[in-house]
């Protein structure tokens, strides 16, 4: 990107906001801890925040009318891994209502579509019982004390959406089949498209131990998992923090994983209808 808001100006709109940040946490520490502070200190504090963002909102705009895309100019802004996270929350936030509305994401058109939420459904409620539990027995413990009651209620109760959420992601997201690939997808954190014609052989495969190997993509669910791919052309893995490896054997599960391998093994046998010398017919499981 071209002009001057890329050099000095980001800079500095970065260094004010890693300033600014550390310090509206040492003063919200400070007020839950019950110290006194001058009210002075607080404005202050304030109009730095307002002014930052203000000054964020018009270097936006200026990047927007450059040509920059809405992302690609709040990425300019933010810094990549923040932008992820903030952008991770609100889809396992979005899942939520999805899941109400019983809408799937990235399903229109597919010709094959596989769930895999099942076999981790005891456990999320579980798990999101068991905070429900630790909130309503930290408001009975924090009664005597407000402040720190509704601050730690509100933590609470995002921990529980967090935990749904997190189901709800899975739940929406299924594994899809379409065209020339096949859409992998794990929560919200996961999504990857692997290419039809780079899939070597594809196997029913139970495992329930995954050890983290260069080269390998385990989407387990519940630690199980039950079909193998194995490529002959590594694909790309974006993490939640935007870092990229590659990956040439993938692992997944689907609520019927039986469906999913004849599904995915009859894509690869037609996308080879014709073969080359250098690729035969796809190996049996």
């Amino acid at each position: 990107m071209a002009g001057s808001e890329r050099g000095p100006v980001l800079r500095v709109l970065r260094g004010v906001a890693y300033a600014a940040l550390p310090a509206e946490l040492v003063l919200f520490a400070l007020l839950l801890g019950g110290v006194r502070v001058p009210g002075s200190v607080l404005l202050g504090a304030e109009l730095v925040v307002v002014a930052l963002l203000a000054a964020e909102a018009v270097v936006w705009v200026r990047l927007r009318r450059r040509g920059l895309s809405r992302r690609r100019a709040l990425a300019e802004l933010v810094p990549e891994p923040v932008l992820r996270l903030i952008g991770h929350e609100l889809a396992l936030m979005a899942s939520l209502g999805r899941w109400a509305a019983r809408r799937r994401h990235g399903t229109a058109g597919a010709e094959g579509v596989f769930p895999h939420a099942r076999d981790q459904a005891a456990l999320m409620y579980g798990f999101a019982f068991v905070c429900l539990v630790e909130t309503a027995g930290m408001s009975w413990l924090l009664a005597d004390w407000p402040v720190v009651h509704a601050v730690v209620l509100v933590l609470d109760v995002y921990t529980v959406l967090f935990v749904l959420g997190l189901h709800a992601a899975s739940v929406t997201r299924p594994h899809v089949l379409s065209g020339d690939r096949l859409r992998v997808r794990q929560a919200a954190h996961v999504d990857v498209d692997v290419p039809l014609e780079r899939i070597a052989s594809v196997r029913r495969e139970n495992r329930f131990t995954h050890e983290k190997k260069d080269g390998e993509l385990n989407l387990d669910v519940g630690s199980q998992t039950s079909v193998t791919l194995e490529l002959d052309a590594p694909v790309d893995v974006v993490g939640l923090l935007g870092s990229v490896r590659r990956v040439t054997t993938v692992r997944l599960h689907a609520d019927d994983p039986k469906a999913l391998y004849e599904a995915v093994r009859g894509a690869v046998t037609r996308a080879r209808t014709a073969p080359s010398p250098d690729r035969g017919p796809l190996p049996t499981a």
